[in-house]
């Protein structure tokens, strides 16, 4: 399921799974012909709704069958894709429980990635083509493209644990730490570690994780420091556990044409900066400390 963000609220794009095909999953509500359908997101794997908003909720929408993101590819807004596979609903409802001690929190928010960024570099990933010999005769082959850059950048410090499987799913890639901090009384991100190239190489992909997409401020200062680093909008994937519409709406309005893949999308932010349900500091859960 892919969403995307515009003044008038969440749009909806049902994809239809390769292998297993599912029904649409947004209901109808009160069509209007003047206006954008009216799509419920009650019980569906699915979140979108507004910031504040109550357990049941109807949000304008545009819905648009979607084959696979490829054929979406061209929109100039902003996609948040929420996979509909059960292990992400299993992982998110772990990393959620206040009961999850922490070698399991850790576990599940790296399981979590591994899906997360196996959905995202679907379609994404060049491939190189060419004839091998089994040991029951030649077969034509497809293999990722070790000439094309694909490079990981977990933003500090719980960036770090989404990513810990990055290496199982994504061959020969390059991981580049960046640690970025809130200040806890003003929100705002500061920089305190920078391993980033000057310039990334000519063709790269990369993926920048970071579990919790609140304010926006983390994000968006990350965003930043990519896009002066030579990549545009169409050479990155944002991979995150939980996303909310503060920082949604910031990234649509900054860098439209940005793909976000999450593993669920929460209603609304407090005034400490914390995803509501959310699943608290996923940091200090993750590690501990």
């Amino acid at each position: 399921m892919a969403y995307s963000i515009s003044s008038n609220g969440f749009r909806c794009y049902s994809e239809t799974l390769r292998f297993a095909p599912r029904q649409h999953q947004c209901g109808r509500v009160n069509p209007s012909p003047s206006s954008s359908s009216l799509l419920s997101f009650n019980s569906s794997p699915f979140l979108a709704q507004s910031l504040g908003a109550s357990s049941r909720v109807n949000i304008p929408v545009r819905a648009k069958m979607a084959a696979s993101e490829g054929s979406i590819n061209g929109s100039n807004r902003m996609l948040v894709f929420v996979p509909p596979h059960p292990l992400i609903k299993h992982w998110i409802s772990v990393l959620r429980n206040d009961q999850t001690p922490c070698p399991i929190f850790r576990n599940a928010i790296g399981e979590l990635g591994r899906l997360l960024m196996y959905e995202a570099s679907r379609e994404w990933l060049p491939t190189v083509v060419g004839e091998i010999m089994s040991p029951m005769g030649a077969a034509s082959v497809e293999f990722i493209d070790p000439r094309e850059p694909i490079a990981v950048v977990p933003i500090l410090r719980a960036g770090l644990a989404l990513a810990e499987h990055a290496s199982t799913v994504l061959p020969a890639n390059k991981i580049y730490h960046l640690g970025i901090s809130r200040d806890e009384k003003t929100l705002l991100p500061s920089v305190y570690l920078n391993k980033l190239p000057d310039e990334f190489p000519k063709n790269s992909r990369v993926f920048l994780v970071d579990p919790m997409l609140a304010t926006g401020g983390t994000i968006i200062a990350a965003m930043g420091l990519l896009k002066e680093r030579g990549l545009s909008v169409q050479q990155i994937k944002v991979i995150c556990a939980v996303a909310a519409p503060p920082a949604l709406s910031k990234l649509n309005e900054k860098y439209p044409g940005l793909h976000v893949y999450a593993g669920i999308i929460d209603p609304e932010v407090n005034e400490k900066g914390f995803i509501i349900p959310g699943l608290g500091d996923a940091g200090d859960r993750s590690f501990g400390t």
